[in-house]
């Protein structure tokens, strides 16, 4: 075990996507992922930060820090 927090997330995009889907093209596949990849950093709550989406806990982090140019595009709690 190299890093667990690595190996965590590459087991659950693993079964989560990859094992989920039959890509016919380099395209479809590129969607499928970016689709999982917004899922699981906008939308799905993570247990490890109190139950919330990272985008959303990331929020105030970033407009304390001064960089709200790392905000998500599209943040479906405001």
């Amino acid at each position: 075990m190299q890093n667990g927090y690595i190996e965590r997330f590459n087991s659950k995009f693993r079964d989560e996507c990859l094992n989920e889907h039959w890509f016919q093209n380099l395209r479809q596949a590129r969607a499928e992922i970016a689709d999982w990849r917004t899922d699981y950093n906008e939308v799905r709550p993570h247990r490890s930060i109190g139950r919330i989406p990272p985008a959303h806990y990331a929020e105030p982090l970033c407009r304390q820090n001064g960089d709200a140019s790392r905000l998500p595009a599209h943040n479906p709690f405001h």
